[in-house]
């Protein structure tokens, strides 16, 4: 054996510790990698059920919405309508009263008028 081999043979040697140091985190990222698979999987299988909740949840807000959206309908009908009577009643009635008014004021004014001119007698 000549220098060169045993040169080769340490070489050789230093190459092989080296990989197997090289091996072992290697070996530990590959686990790493397994419990990452195993925890989106675990992740997704519970991720699936929440959706389809989700889904409901989200069908039956939809309908209470359109039920919300019936009744304020509704509503504006019967304020529009309310309004109107409003307007149509004090129409109607307010001319009359407001003369009434006027003509109480005058009866109330003549009268009073009436008093004072008999007390000056």
């Amino acid at each position: 054996m000549t220098g060169g081999d045993i040169a080769g043979l340490i070489a050789a040697g230093v190459f092989l510790v080296l990989t197997a140091l090289l091996a072992v985190p290697l070996l530990k990222l590959g686990g790493v990698f397994d419990e990452l698979r195993a925890g989106i999987r675990e992740s997704v299988d519970a991720l699936t059920p929440t959706l389809a909740e989700t889904q409901v949840t989200v069908k039956e807000t939809n309908k209470q919405l359109e039920k919300v959206d019936t009744i304020t309908t509704n509503v504006a009908d019967t304020t529009t309508n309310v309004s109107s009577l409003v307007a149509l009643t004090a129409a109607t009635l307010g001319g009359p009263l407001i003369k009434l008014a006027g003509f109480t004021a005058a009866v109330k004014a003549g009268l009073s008028s009436l008093r004072s001119a008999r007390r000056g007698r």
